[in-house]
């Protein structure tokens, strides 16, 4: 598994790190380290189990030594311990050099041909409305969206998520958010993908570890930072249920090529 890579990397970042802050929002994941270096991911929602005290693990968390919960993210047992554990990976990427994404580019670095057919897991509409207007065709999966069945803005872009293997291999450039980590369906992905000629990882939830990804066919890292002077304010938008667009102002992007590394 490709989370093996990546707990391997982060290790000398986050063994000698403790917990020093946690909130699991409806929309976000977020954790602060004993260095105010602060990581989110996405809670992915549908399939968590149902009661009032499942979740638990999270009173023990603050204190704990930080590596020991980014494991969670391979031996978590749900969707919310396996997204506590990629936002700690996520805290941990700060102490590495990564690139600010460009302002300029419309794809994180990535050139787009007019002929290319792009397929995007997990919808990000802002990217995703850009790059229909680049490309010859877009297909976008989203489980969440399939599950809910109603239409919306680039519903004609959207595929049943049943048609992602069939489909995917027809594609150019494949964007793939961070959250098929949390659910355990990268490695899958990637090689359903293994035809495509850039493979973009994307959004908070991405762990930017760029050596646990030499050997794969991803080539961009397209993650986030978060400023940790807003800390207080993120992490009370996050507790609201507050999402993306919410906290946008505290984000750092980032764009990563692997060939760089």
């Amino acid at each position: 598994m490709l989370i093996d890579a990546i707990l391997k990397e982060a290790r000398l970042y986050l063994a000698g790190r403790i917990i020093r802050d946690a909130v699991l929002g409806v929309s976000l994941i977020g954790i602060e380290l004993d260095n105010n270096d602060i990581g989110l991911s996405y809670m992915l929602r549908d399939h968590l189990p149902a009661g009032c005290s499942v979740f638990g693990f999270a009173q023990e968390i603050i204190g704990a030594n930080a590596f020991e919960v980014a494991q969670l993210a391979k031996e978590g047992t749900d969707d919310a311990q396996r997204g506590v554990g990629i936002a700690v990976l996520a805290a941990g990427t700060r102490q590495l050099a990564l690139p600010d994404e460009g302002k300029k580019d419309a794809c994180f670095g990535v050139k787009v041909e007019p002929g290319d057919v792009i397929g995007m897991i997990g919808l990000i509409p802002p990217v995703a409305e850009r790059l229909a207007h680049l490309a010859k065709k877009l297909i976008v999966f989203d489980e969440g969206i399939s599950l809910e069945g109603s239409g919306r803005a680039l519903a004609e872009q959207i595929q049943p998520m049943e048609k992602q293997d069939k489909l995917l291999p027809e594609c150019d450039i494949v964007i793939i958010t961070g959250s098929t980590f949390i659910n355990h369906s990268i490695d899958h992905l990637l090689e359903v993908c293994k035809d495509a000629r850039e493979i973009i990882l994307v959004g908070a939830s991405t762990p930017m570890y760029p050596g646990a990804f030499r050997s794969t066919n991803v080539t961009v890292l397209a993650g986030s930072w978060w400023d940790s002077l807003q800390k207080k304010e993120l992490f009370k938008k996050i507790s609201l249920a507050g999402g993306i667009s919410h906290i946008s102002g505290a984000m750092i992007k980032k764009a990563v090529s692997i060939s760089k590394y």
